[in-house]
């Protein structure tokens, strides 16, 4: 048998990444870890894991859930929780909120208001909630709500600054549906995509506290229809319980890679910041350190011009990554999304080596136009270098694999 390429053995690692934080295995095994008291409860599952982890919760509870709300992002529905006649289903929008969202949360609010006030819940809670389910404030409509998020995602802000003005948008985030479960027993279990895993900020936090702080500055139009945070201290905590994160994910990659007998480095800065500048970072990284795997995790920004293109944060990174590897016959980088879209396209992410530029600049493209015009994904798809995995099942924000090997 020939031995890996260098993108077969990246993928590898990344599928093993994916593998280690499941969102159906991680919910499974934490609930066979620790057997839920009582007789029946009702689970609702958030976000773009939600089937994933619903099935985890089928599997677990057997006869014991009686009931179920499911909300997912569009082609993340997975056909056996479809199947579960005891889910209400609901497919809603993402990464701008739509009309789905706003069923979706007026279903949420119905089935907690009716189910018995001793039957316990169980939330299922992981990154795209914040845009998949949402009861707006008094004054703001979905149309506002668009504005809004089309604002903050062109803006640049980080995820913890963007979720401080969704929450002030937002009955049910921040806490707000923990208000609304009138002091219904509950419990969550969360997958994180936002760095430190504070609960408080994956998928906005509806059963947690508002975040600590002001929001930070937007335009007037904006900061007129900004709610005041609930106040939650009448009321009793919902435990959180973390069952997959991004250093879970890595430590999966660290331990495929030593199984392959490479040698693995693991950056302890999370990635952050612009997205292009973080690009050129890791490749600069890469090619002076030493032979081996270079890991990185964490989530970058991109800061969009009007009429962006194609692509999402990875996709920038990768471009300007190729940037600075362009030539090399030794280095190659994978920077992907780990719930299998990478902005509002249906890519990961990309897998970029020194040919990357000469390839799409045979079909006529150029890098730097790419960048800035935000359609890195273009360029990418030119030059063969996309990666796309269709939903995985998981979140838990972005991993940045660079491969160094002998010349």
């Amino acid at each position: 048998m020939a031995d890996p390429t260098p993108r077969d053995t990246l993928l590898a690692l990344y599928r093993a990444a994916l593998t280690r934080v499941d969102g159906r295995h991680a919910v499974r095994r934490w609930l066979e870890d620790h057997p839920l008291e009582g007789g029946c409860w009702r689970v609702v599952a958030l976000g773009k894991a939600a089937s994933a982890m619903a099935l985890g919760a089928h599997e677990a509870l057997g006869d014991r859930l009686s009931a179920g709300l499911l909300v997912t992002k569009t082609g993340h529905l997975d056909a056996a929780a479809e199947a579960d006649p005891r889910f209400g289903i609901y497919v809603a929008e993402h990464p701008w909120p739509g009309a789905g969202s706003l069923r979706a949360g007026r279903a949420l609010i119905e089935f907690i208001d009716a189910g018995a006030a001793d039957v316990p819940l169980l939330f299922l809670v992981s990154g795209g909630a914040s845009s998949l389910v949402e009861v707006p404030v008094a004054g703001v409509d979905l149309g506002f709500l668009r504005q809004a998020n089309d604002w903050l995602l062109a803006s640049g802000l980080a995820i913890d600054e963007i979720n401080r003005v969704r929450q002030r948008l937002s009955q049910i985030k921040g806490g707000g549906l923990r208000r609304r479960l009138n002091g219904r027993p509950a419990l969550a279990l969360v997958i994180s995509d936002v760095p430190g895993d504070d609960a408080r900020a994956i998928g906005s936090g509806p059963l947690a506290e508002p975040l600590p702080g002001s929001p930070p500055p937007v335009p007037e139009w904006l900061s007129t229809r900004l709610a005041t945070p609930p106040v939650l201290t009448d009321l009793p905590p919902v435990p959180h319980h973390l069952i997959a994160s991004l250093d879970q994910a890595l430590a999966a990659v660290e331990a495929e890679a030593g199984r392959m007998g490479l040698r693995v480095e693991r950056m302890p800065a999370p990635l952050s910041g612009d997205a292009g500048v973080a690009g050129r970072r890791v490749a600069e990284a890469l090619c002076q350190g030493p032979v081996g795997v270079s890991l990185w995790g964490g989530e970058t920004t991109v800061t969009l011009p009007d009429r962006p293109g194609r692509g999402g944060r990875n996709q920038h990174l990768a471009l300007a990554a190729a940037e600075v590897l362009a030539g090399r016959r030794d280095c190659w980088l994978l920077s992907a999304g780990t719930d299998g879209t990478d902005g509002p396209t249906d890519d990961a992410g990309a897998l970029v080596s020194g040919g990357t530029l000469t390839r799409g600049r045979r079909q006529g493209l150029d890098p730097e136009t790419a960048l800035n015009k935000a359609d890195a994904g273009s360029f990418l798809e030119a030059s063969g270098d996309l990666i796309h995995t269709g939903p995985t099942g998981t979140n838990v924000m972005d991993l940045v694999i660079g491969l160094r090997t002998e010349r």
